[in-house]
């Protein structure tokens, strides 16, 4: 039984959020020495979670790992970083709309067209 669309944004939106956190550590230990950047992965495993069903969805957690020693993106780059927050925000604001909107349609169904 598919996941429920709310709580696939909502858990989306956690995902993103956490992404956020991820970034700004990123960029605020930019120069640090030997620092290697975080990456949080959520997309595939939502994916997968929404296909089982809420409480899978419910139950998943972001996996944050570093970037592995010698990956093209073990050297960090601060226009990337911020690209990728810039991104993020983007799509941040995109969800929330879109949990609105489904919020607006579900009060109208309650409702009635009164």
């Amino acid at each position: 039984m598919a996941a429920d669309n709310i709580v696939i944004m909502l858990k989306a939106l956690d995902g993103l959020a956490a992404r956020g956190t991820v970034i700004a550590q990123n960029i605020a230990n930019a120069g640090t020495p030997n620092y290697r950047p975080l990456r949080l992965r959520f997309e595939q495993a939502l994916r997968d979670a929404a296909l089982v069903g809420d409480e899978a969805v419910r139950a998943l957690a972001p996996t944050i790992a570093p970037v592995p020693a010698g990956a093209p993106e073990a050297h960090q780059r601060l226009d990337l970083e911020l690209a990728a927050a810039s991104t993020t925000a983007l799509r941040y604001g995109a969800l929330i709309d879109m949990l609105g909107r489904q919020m607006q349609l579900e009060a109208l169904a309650v409702r009635g067209n009164n």
